[in-house]
Formats: structure tokens, sequence, C-alpha cells
């Protein structure tokens, strides 16, 4: 079985009704592991550590597909616009760096950095930190540059870092899934951590037969324009409507992007594959000439490649008005708890 058949396999039957039999064990195995983890925090037994600056992270109790990465843009650009100093730490997953933590910029390789980092540095142009210990990540950002409140790219299960405030963000669509903790389904956590959540944020709408707090924000995925890799030509992209194209997608719910493209009138031949899956040359060639139209988490591996039919599609954050209102009201009532200022 291919690696996509693989992946789309495991998708069927994370988020069908049953998890897979072989693999409950394991999952008891898993609940096992990280009931003794976060007892060893609740007790002391091991430190969570608070740092001079607040941190905010946002993170997900599913693997992947849940808006997390867009909405840590979103965010940050928010903060920025209203006068603090945000800085962005994430786990930098897929780099092959030597040396961590690692000052991730635009430019950056993202065979160091991971396509993540890399992402969030160009989308943001803000100062990122990469590394597998977002703790000495952070304190490494902090030393560096005069940032005033950090976001964390994900780092809901890493406890050492303390946090002031914790979002968490569920997909619409898909849920909980089976509702089985990890490999059994698709679960990191107990559902219970949505209620200790101090924001929840749902992608697309929210979710059936889940409990959430009242005026739960709800965030929307939108495509605008694309953008060639080899120059960084920018067009609408309704210049794309009634054409045929390849689009690829290694992110966390691929199906959803695929849907937005042909929401805006293209004709879409899918290729899915796992999330944070490494695109080889090979699978960026096709028979014709028609446009390949990919996610811009994958295009950070191959910026400047000199083929004229390769775009990618930035995915763009958006709130209602009122929904971005509560959510920037729960998050600077928690900087003004810390006293950061804007």
């Amino acid at each position: 079985m291919t690696r996509t058949g693989w992946h789309q396999w495991l998708m069927r039957r994370w988020y069908g009704p049953e998890p897979m039999l072989l693999l409950v064990p394991f999952s008891w195995l898993f609940m096992l592991l990280t009931a003794i983890r976060r007892a060893g925090y609740r007790f002391g037994i091991f430190k969570s550590t608070r740092l001079p600056a607040p941190v905010i992270v946002v993170g997900n109790i599913t693997v992947g597909g849940t808006g997390k990465t867009p909405l840590v843009i979103w965010l940050s650009q928010a903060l920025q616009a209203r006068g603090y100093r945000p800085g962005i730490v994430t786990r930098g997953y897929g780099g092959k760096s030597k040396h961590w933590p690692l000052p991730v910029t635009a430019t950056t390789a993202a065979a160091l950095a991971g396509d993540e980092a890399v992402l969030l540095a160009r989308a943001t142009g803000l100062p990122v930190m990469a590394g597998p210990d977002r703790m000495q990540a952070a304190r490494q950002l902090l030393h560096d540059q005069a940032v005033n409140v950090i976001v964390s790219d994900d780092g809901l299960q890493h406890y050492r870092l303390g946090r002031d405030l914790q979002i968490v963000t569920l997909d619409g669509e898909r849920g909980c899934g089976n509702g089985w903790r990890l490999p059994a389904g698709p679960l990191r956590e107990s559902t219970a951590a949505i209620k200790k959540a101090d924001v929840v944020v749902c992608k697309s709408r929210l979710p059936a037969g889940i409990e959430l707090p009242p005026h739960t924000p709800v965030m929307h995925m939108n495509l605008l324009e694309a953008v060639r890799l080899h120059d960084g030509l920018r067009v609408p992209l309704a210049n794309f409507r009634g054409r045929s194209v390849h689009s690829i997608a290694g992110i966390g719910h691929p199906e959803q992007f695929f849907a937005l493209l042909a929401a805006a009138g293209i004709q879409v031949e899918p290729h899915p594959l796992p999330d944070h899956a490494a695109l080889t040359r090979r699978e960026l060639q096709f028979d014709d000439q028609r446009p390949v139209l990919m996610t811009e988490k994958d295009a950070v591996r191959w910026a400047g490649l000199d083929r004229p039919n390769l775009w990618y599609v930035p995915a763009h954050a958006e709130f209602s008005r009122v929904h971005a209102a509560d959510l920037m009201r729960a998050v600077e009532g928690c900087l003004a708890v810390r006293g950061a200022a804007g």
C-alpha cells in the first residue's frame, strides 16, 4: 500500500464509527502513560515553568486538520496590529537541524526547520523559534528578540512550558472522530480537555455531538489568490475558475483544501498526501501541462522551482466581527493579568 493509500485508510478508520480493535490495547497503554505524565506535573514531580512573558498555547486534542496553524497566524497578526510584540515558538516537525532551538526566517530551508516553521515565518514576518523543547525555544526567543507575548504553535500537551491561555482548535466537520485515543483513534487526549480550555475555536462550523461553551468562535478558511512558485507572481484564484487542475495537499485534512478549490469553480484532480509529507519531484510531475495548485505548507520546500505551472494557494483564517471581538477580548484579558501592554 502506498503512503497515500495508507493515510486515507487510517483516516477512514479514525473518523468512522468504530476503533481498530487490534489497536485498542495500545490506546489503553497510551491513556495510562499520558495519565501518569499529567499526574507527575500535577503533583510537582515534573516542573512546569512560567516565563517572564505571557504564553498563549494554540493546540488540538486530535491529530491534525483543525486549523491550528492558520489560527496562530491570524492571532499573531491580530496581536501585532494591537501594538503587542508577539513571537512564535513551534516544534520544527520534520526539521533536520543538528542544533536546536533554531531561529527561523522566511528564507530558512524547510529541510532544516520543518515546513510549518518556515510557513509561520513567511506568513507573519514575526520572530519564530523552532525546537522540540518548546520551553528552551521560548527562552531563546525571549533572549534574542524584544517580544512581549509568545504564541506557541501546538504544545497543548507540552506541559513543561507554562501557559497563561489555552486555545483548543476543533474540526467542525470531523469532530473527535471515533472518540478513541491514539493509535485506535485520532485523540491525543481526552475530550475533557475541551472543558479545561480557556477558549475553543471550531473550524468551518460547530461539530455535532460535542458540548461547547456558549458563543464558541467559528473560524472559516478562505482562499483568495494563487502564487507561482518560481517567481512569486500573485493572481486572483478566480483566474483558475472553470479550469482543470491537479491539486496537491499534504496537510491534516486535505479534502477540505480540495473542496475549497472546487467551491471556487475549479475542476480539481486531487492528490492527497499525509500531513507534513515531503514531496518528491516525481510527485510534482504529471503527464500534462495543467496547473498544479498546492497548499502553502507543501510549497515551502519548493520555493523558486523553475516550473511555471506550479502554484500554491495560501489559506487565510477569517472570523465574523462578533467572534473575532470575543476571541481577542479573551486573549487581551489574559495579557492584562500578566501586565503585557499593546
